[in-house]
């Protein structure tokens, strides 16, 4: 078992339960962006498999493409969503007004539950979690 892969996927679940939360407040921006740090957190954990650690957002994002979607091992859609999910967290985080409608929020966050769900099945099979 890989104990910082583990932190890190402990971490996605538990920025999903607050996007959720978030949600329920009415906050979308913020609900984006812990959606966002959920799938983030898990592409670290991945890239761990194969001794890669980005020391960037844009090079978790390009790393976890480059390794894992193009050769196959995971679908392009997850690429997809976790690019649509950092570019709505930019817009969130960093635009003046309030920019990501609910309908929008609820979307990064369900794409950020199966992007969770497909990297945690990932590792358990390869026994990097119990």
């Amino acid at each position: 078992m890989n104990e910082v892969a583990a932190s890190l996927l402990e971490r996605a679940r538990k920025y999903l339960k607050s996007a959720d939360l978030l949600i329920e407040a009415g906050d979308y921006e913020s609900s984006v962006s812990r959606a966002y740090y959920a799938m983030f957190f898990a592409a670290e954990a991945v890239l761990l498999t194969k001794g890669l650690s980005p020391s960037s957002h844009g090079g978790v994002l390009s790393v976890f493409g480059e390794h894992f979607v193009r050769p196959g091992i995971f679908p392009r859609t997850m690429g997809k969503a976790l690019n649509r999910a950092y570019s709505k967290r930019q817009l969130g985080d960093y635009e003046h007004r309030f920019v990501i409608s609910a309908k929008e929020a609820r979307e990064v966050l369900a794409d950020a539950r199966w992007f969770v769900d497909k990297i945690t099945a990932y590792l358990t099979a390869l026994k990097w979690l119990f």
